[in-house]
């Protein structure tokens, strides 16, 4: 099973907000997740980012793969 940490889209049209979620790679995107380790606002000002660091080393480091964007916002947090 490939595991990726990627974003979870929420929120209404026009207004986005994302889940920062743990999921299988075949599931779709708003699908079926094995966890939520954060969420990430870019309308609000500034922008709103929150991260479980724990979770996202202990996911990082048993294999699961980050998306380009969720890289980045981890990058931001210092946890990678």
């Amino acid at each position: 099973m490939a595991v990726r940490i990627r974003l979870r889209r929420m929120g209404a049209k026009k207004r986005p907000f994302y889940r920062i979620v743990v999921a299988d790679s075949r599931s779709p995107r708003d699908g079926r997740v094995i966890e939520e380790i954060g969420y990430y606002d870019p309308i609000s000002e500034p922008i709103d980012i929150k991260v479980d660091a724990e979770k996202a080393k202990k996911w990082l480091a048993t294999g699961a793969q980050p998306s380009d964007t969720v890289k980045s916002l981890l990058k931001t947090q210092g946890i990678i």
